[in-house]
């Protein structure tokens, strides 16, 4: 450990989304100052708010987790969107971090960031070596810009920034929304529905074919604090498990989670996005982080989870599937 997150004001720009909450438990392990600000303190996407909160409230650390996310159908339908709030959100947070002289900052990124058809497994140095997939090229544009923002101001100022990149999250606060989530949570829920309604078959998106890496949320919130905690010697590292499935794989792991007895039918007329996206964490683990959930495990834990809370979360308006 060569910084000590000890009476230290750690703010957490996205404390309410999945990532975001998953660090605030890990941090509330450790004797720091969480910073929490919603919508009603600060309005990230306004410079001179995001500024004038720093200024006042003067963190030591942040960690940037804040950012509009969603699946292959939300990317697709909304790109100005995508890629206007996300460049907002970074550009502001991180140039006020540098003026308001902020000793350590973390931004999470995606493995979206990395050419479609990128080697793999993708090593860090493939950032900007090809062509971007077409249905999340918005958002990974963005993600691409806070990582280049944080490594131009650690090479001019030799300021301690970081990019993280993590593979697909899952897990608690997950966002269970069928027209803006993301694949596994999109399948946990339709199993659930259709187990609720006397295991009628699953209509999923694609061949199944293309091979997916996934990490539970927990894993990337200590992951987090790691990176917090040590002084990284490189600005970009991956986060994962170091291990894909195929997504027929997943579905029928969630199905078996879930208890699903029903049909799965594949709708190949739908994309399937990049055929796989497996990172390269050899970098990270060298350095002492390893994750800890294997996949069925986190699964689980994700869908006790979304049991206990279905009622509660607002974005969630389960609907009788009769298709």
């Amino acid at each position: 450990m060569e910084y000590t997150l000890s009476g230290k004001k750690v703010w957490v720009a996205g404390h309410r989304g999945m990532v975001g909450s998953a660090v605030c438990r890990q941090l509330e392990k450790e004797d720091c100052n969480i910073i929490k600000a919603g919508r009603d303190k600060v309005n990230l996407v306004n410079q001179a708010e995001v500024n004038d909160w720093m200024n006042s409230v003067k963190p030591d650390a942040i960690v940037l987790a804040a950012a509009k996310v969603g699946g292959i159908e939300a990317n697709n339908n909304f790109p100005v969107d995508f890629l206007y709030e996300n460049l907002m959100i970074e550009t502001n947070i991180i140039h006020a971090a540098h003026l308001n002289k902020v000793e350590r900052l973390l931004f999470l990124g995606s493995s979206c960031i990395y050419p479609r058809l990128a080697e793999q497994p993708i090593k860090e140095d493939s950032l900007l070596s090809g062509a971007l997939e077409p249905t999340n090229e918005w958002y990974a544009i963005a993600k691409i810009s806070g990582v280049k923002s944080c490594q131009a101001i650690r090479n001019q100022y030799g300021k301690d920034y970081v990019s993280l990149m993590p593979t697909n999250l899952y897990g608690y606060f997950d966002n269970f929304d069928l027209k803006s989530s993301h694949v596994l949570p999109a399948m946990l829920r339709k199993f659930h529905e259709a187990k609720s309604n006397g295991n009628i078959p699953v209509k999923l998106w694609g061949s199944g074919t293309p091979m997916r890496e996934f990490l539970f949320v927990d894993d990337m919130a200590e992951a987090v604090v790691f990176a917090l905690e040590n002084k990284l010697p490189e600005y970009l590292y991956n986060i994962g498990s170091g291990k894909d499935i195929t997504i027929k794989q997943l579905a029928e792991t969630i199905q078996n989670v879930v208890g699903h007895e029903g049909e799965i039918i594949w709708d190949d007329s739908m994309p399937d996005g990049t055929p796989r996206k497996l990172l390269d964490v050899t970098k990270m683990k060298e350095l002492g982080w390893h994750y800890s959930i294997d996949l069925k495990e986190g699964i689980e834990k994700t869908y006790q989870w979304f049991q206990k809370n279905i009622k509660d979360l607002k974005q969630i308006k389960l609907e009788s599937n009769k298709k």
